[in-house]
């Protein structure tokens, strides 16, 4: 169930690509991916390049899958060591949710920030 769920996801990918970002299997282990995401213009993070691992479990899709940025980022949902921490990578996980779908939600983007002790100021004087 895994792998086929893996593939179909991996061609939806290459026919509709989301933006900024690619994703594909590390060798031939379709259980292993590495993205990378390019940081969105106008947000502390444009003009960065970000490597990403994906590691499917054996029971995906219904666990979710480990996503980590190898390329080291400040951001206050993404650990020390890369673990990023998404409510829908973890307990909102649903199988019906793709790695297309994680990727629109990117944890780069600012929006993302909103809620963590982020604000956003103008400067009006």
């Amino acid at each position: 169930m895994a792998s086929k769920r893996i593939l179909k996801e991996l061609k939806d990918l290459q026919k509709d690509p989301p933006t900024s970002c690619s994703a594909g299997p590390v060798a031939e282990d379709m259980f292993h991916w590495q993205a990378t995401i390019m940081g969105p213009p106008d947000s502390p993070y444009s003009g960065g390049v970000f490597l990403v691992t994906i590691h499917f479990p054996p029971d995906y899709p219904f666990k979710p899958p480990k996503v980590a940025f190898r390329t080291k980022v400040f951001h206050p949902n993404i650990n020390s060591n890369g673990s990023i921490c998404l409510d829908i990578l973890k307990e909102q996980w649903s199988p019906a949710l793709t790695i297309s779908k994680v990727f629109a939600q990117s944890v780069l983007a600012p929006s993302a920030m909103i809620g963590l002790g982020y604000f956003s100021y103008t400067n009006t004087a």
